[in-house]
């Protein structure tokens, strides 16, 4: 039996004897090949390639950038065009997959084939000639009424001194018809403004020393006037100011003239209650405010004391 196990063990070790010493002679077989490989790598001569970039007229395109891409790179080499449009990519590695990559601001990128550099090779790549870029643009649809209503945004920020309201005066000299939804924004806007609360009270206090209309004194006539005195205004801007120009498709506001003459510039203002532009830009008689001073004057019978009443007084009374 221990001559058994001592054949058993002489002969294991035999074969792990042998084993070894394969693997040795591999070693020293393979190691000084692979070696031998890469030194005759690393000894042949590495190339080179040159170019010149040039746009679709041949003109050098300076600061292009150029960029050398390939799978044995970690990452892309860069490099600079100078001002004749010239770059040198150099020390590149023989039987290597290379592609050059070419880009300048306001030119679509330039793109080479694979290119595979021979041993020493030194190789002027042509045909760089950089594209102008395609400029996509996009172009937003903007309605008229649109842009109505930005001008009415900006036009409700307009007030004389920083405090009596403007929203009525144009200064653009080319500006965009308002809709009749526009035409009532702005009547409604000018209602409920403060200053127009202020303006009929202050009216209705001068109408109170005056004891006209003729609804007697104290806090209640000072009331009755003030109710009827923002009636009167608010009867005049809805009708005159939103009503009549939208069936009558008339502009209400006041476009300011800015330029001519003082004679010029007095008679245009003078004349915008009787001369109106309508909504497709042409003057023509204001029928929308003579309109809201005679309907809101008729709506005025209805809470005016009865001695002030009737046609002749009411709109006397209105229109001054």
């Amino acid at each position: 039996m221990k001559e058994v196990l001592q054949q058993g063990v002489k002969k294991t070790w035999r074969q792990v004897t042998l084993t070894h010493r394969l693997f040795c002679l591999l070693v020293i077989v393979c190691v000084p090949i692979a070696a031998a490989q890469n030194s005759f790598r690393s000894a042949q001569p590495t190339g080179t390639i040159i170019g010149t970039v040039t746009d679709i007229n041949d003109g050098t395109v300076p600061g292009a950038t150029v960029a050398l891409e390939s799978p044995s790179l970690p990452a892309p080499e860069r490099v600079k065009t100078g001002d004749d449009g010239f770059f040198k990519l150099s020390h590149l590695n023989p039987e290597v997959p290379y592609h050059v990559t070419v880009s300048a601001k306001g030119f679509a990128d330039w793109s080479s084939p694979e290119i595979t550099l021979k041993p020493g090779q030194y190789m002027d790549l042509t045909g760089i000639r950089l594209r102008i870029a395609v400029a996509v643009t996009v172009v937003n649809a903007v309605s008229p009424e649109e842009i109505a209503t930005e001008q009415v945004k900006e036009a409700e920020k307009q007030r004389v001194l920083g405090f009596f309201p403007n929203f009525y005066v144009v200064y653009d000299h080319n500006p965009v018809p308002l809709t009749p939804k526009l035409k009532f924004r702005l009547a409604y806007k000018t209602s409920l403004d403060p200053v127009t609360f202020a303006g009929s009270a202050f009216i209705a206090g001068i109408d109170q020393a005056a004891g006209t209309p003729d609804y007697g004194q104290g806090a209640k006539g000072y009331g009755q006037r003030l109710g009827a005195n923002y009636a009167n205004g608010l009867t005049d801007i809805f009708i005159g100011g939103a009503i009549l120009p939208s069936l009558l498709h008339q502009d209400p506001r006041y476009f300011y003239q800015g330029t001519g003459t003082k004679k010029s510039r007095a008679l245009h203002a003078l004349s915008t209650p009787f001369i109106c532009r309508g909504d497709n830009g042409r003057l023509q008689p204001n029928f929308s405010s003579l309109g809201g001073y005679v309907v809101s004057g008729a709506i005025s019978n209805a809470y005016y004391p009865a001695s002030n009443r009737g046609a002749g007084q009411v709109l006397f009374d209105h229109l001054c």
